[in-house]
């Protein structure tokens, strides 16, 4: 019998799986799908560097070969077909990691991935809200899901069948329609957000494919017909701790002067309701507990505007100050990978959990209370324990060196939200360029906000204050690298201008030190510095509920710190860590000294453990034995360091 116009058909679940044979010609077979697939999802892609991804239904590794040269931190792909796999295994490299298991219970850890690829898979599967079950257990939060399929309309009117030929035979897969609408419905009921949704016809670069397969007519028949569908889902980040109702708890501070800005205290009493700031003003008498801060006084918690929480426990690394600066923070990053692997190494082996958790902690000390953290989220951030307030809402590209697709990135970063981007970090001719290359790209406008720009020159300033952007000063870390940092007059003549520490591995210490540098060797007005750590740095990054200040109504944040007798200002360019000796956050009491914990009722001393750092002593709301623990089993004992302080844990209640 002859088998050359035979179909066969098999059940998608069957124990023997077609997949298996297409696995044979699946490479060779030239696919005008695919290719459109391809040519319109690269430009979707979020950033894929340094983060973890998972391809679903990966086949013979058509995406995870192509994925592996944006340098993952991790890539794994699972497929159902053993045959697929085994023709993966022979194209990709060795640490990407392949399984074989179906889509309906995916064998990957909770919160562990950034990105999840599900190319051609959704019409195979039998139960598409599992899927979706599976893919919001696995992403983390503002991690993303892309999917592409053919499209379902389109397919339906067409009578469009999935099928491939092998030793003259045509083989069909049984495929489950499904609307689009059911198929976002699906993931937004979910906990999942579309971000893109396109459908994409033919083009000119499948019309070669149609020919030489004899189906020119096909092809013309199906100008601007959509053929696929792509669509690129985020997972909800759950709201911030100020975002919940008022919890059952009040607490009056009274008898310490309150910052109503930089330049005036007011006497008065704050209570506090939840994580809400309920009254200013004179003491209620009400049953509220009180915790009396005379001889204190009163500041707002304090905006971090850049940081890398997940190098929390790293040290400085780069040349001596005797050597010669880098160029750029390229030349930065690839050198360090070379000279200081070993250490690199090490510290890669604590887990990213604990890290960030240090690198908040590090934060608290300084009496910072919201961090905008520029990388993708960790699961980490959601908890209501985590020490600091981490931004979640906003676009970010890493930079023009390390991003390829920053257009769409800046594209789907919704108009009424900030887009966070590396600029101008270095002093060659390219880092001077950058803001003007960004300018002709069409990215520079009121959202935009650049970090660091060391290289902006009077006329890059005047264009970044023409088109309304901001940017965000991370001054020792340029120092360390470059021996250089923007003059007195280039900062004072940007309009919008925030503060941010940068990540260990480059700052001199914390936001305390960044505020001393620009206080001490820039000589900024301190009015100036305030507002760069609080108001300005609010509406730079578009925070709301207050943040930032100290109003009724508005988050509970504050800090407190030993009265002296000068403006809130002056106080604040001042202080370094030892000085800050009370932390609340939305609320909470996160950090006390030992004094202020004396004072505290005992109902908000409750699950805090006491840290000795540089002969500081610190209660924290927050696991440290454990954390000190964790590191110090990679570290050794006594190693501990936190932004070059030496860190020892001394009791818990």
């Amino acid at each position: 019998m002859s088998h050359q116009n035979e179909t066969l058909i098999y059940p998608s679940e069957s124990g023997s799986s077609p997949f298996d044979l297409w696995a044979q010609v699946y490479d060779s077979q030239l696919n005008p799908f695919l290719m459109l697939e391809e040519r319109e999802t690269i430009p979707m892609l979020p950033s894929v560097a340094g983060c973890d991804v998972l391809d679903v239904g990966c086949g013979t590794g058509r995406w995870l070969s192509r994925l592996e040269r944006y340098g993952p931190a991790s890539l794994c792909g699972i497929d159902g077909s053993p045959a697929m796999l085994i023709r993966a295994r022979q194209k990709v490299n060795k640490t990407t990691l392949l399984c074989q298991s179906s889509s309906s219970k995916l064998p990957i850890d909770d919160s562990s991935k950034d990105l999840i690829l599900a190319s051609f898979v959704l019409s195979y599967l039998d139960d598409l809200y599992t899927f979706a079950e599976e893919c919001v257990r696995i992403v983390r939060p503002g991690g993303c899901v892309l999917i592409s399929d053919m499209h379902p309309t389109t397919a339906a009117k067409r009578d469009w069948r999935r099928s491939f030929r092998v030793d003259g035979m045509e083989i069909e897969i049984p495929t489950r329609p499904r609307t689009l609408q059911e198929i976002v419905s699906a993931f937004q009921g979910r906990g999942f957000d579309v971000q893109t949704l396109i459908e994409p016809p033919f083009g000119l670069p499948e019309r070669p494919l149609f020919e030489s397969a004899g189906k020119r007519f096909d092809y013309e028949d199906l100008i601007g017909v959509p053929a696929i569908y792509i669509l690129k889902l985020q997972r909800r980040v759950p709201p911030s701790t100020f975002d919940l109702p008022w919890k059952d708890h009040a607490l009056q501070l009274i008898g310490a002067p309150i910052a109503l800005g930089p330049g005036a205290w007011l006497e008065g009493t704050i209570r506090i309701e939840g994580d809400r700031i309920s009254s200013i003003g004179e003491n209620e008498g009400s049953s509220a507990a009180i915790l009396d801060l005379s001889d204190y006084l009163i500041l707002p918690g304090l905006i971090n505007a850049h940081d890398h929480l997940e190098f929390g426990l790293f040290p400085n690394l780069g040349r001596s100050s005797s050597s010669a600066p880098y160029q750029n923070s390229s030349e930065w990053a690839h050198e360090i990978h070379r000279v200081h692997s070993a250490v690199i190494e090490q510290r890669q082996r604590i887990p990213k959990t604990i890290h960030v958790w240090w690198g908040a902690i590090r934060n608290l000390l300084c009496g910072v209370t919201t961090v905008c953290h520029h990388n993708p989220l960790h699961p980490e951030f959601e908890l209501s324990e985590f020490p600091v307030r981490v931004v979640t809402q906003f676009g970010w590209a890493h930079s023009l060196e390390f991003e390829s697709h920053i257009h769409d990135k800046f594209r789907n970063t919704p108009l009424e939200l900030p887009f966070i981007i590396h600029a101008g970090e270095g002093i060659d001719a390219e880092s001077f360029q950058e803001i003007f290359q960004l300018d002709h790209m069409h990215l520079l406008d009121e959202r935009t906000v650049l970090v660091h720009g060391l290289a902006l020159t009077p006329e890059a300033i005047s264009l970044l204050n023409q088109r309304g952007a901001a940017l965000i000063a991370c001054p020792t870390s340029n120092l360390f690298l470059f021996s250089r940092t923007l003059s007195h007059d280039q900062f004072a003549s940007v309009q919008r201008i925030a503060l941010g520490s940068d990540s260990p591995i480059t700052a001199a210490g914390d936001l305390l030190d960044e505020i001393h540098y620009m206080s001490t060797e820039v000589g900024l007005d301190s009015n100036a510095i305030y507002k760069m750590v609080t108001s300005s740095a609010a509406e730079i990054l578009d925070l709301e509920f207050g943040v930032g200040q100290i109003k009724e109504s508005g988050v509970a944040d504050i800090i407190a710190v030993r009265a002296v007798n000068k403006t809130p200002a002056a106080t604040l360019s001042e202080l370094n860590f030892a000085e800050i000796e009370l932390v609340v956050r939305s609320g909470q009491v996160a950090m006390a000294s030992p004094a202020i914990y004396e004072r505290l009722p005992h109902s908000f001393r409750t699950n805090m453990q006491l840290l000795e750092i540089a002969g500081s002593r610190r209660w924290f709301r927050a696991p440290v034995k454990s954390l000190v623990a964790e590191a110090e089993n990679i570290l050794g004992k006594g190693n501990l360091l936190v932004s070059g302080r030496r860190v020892r844990y001394l009791n818990a209640i």
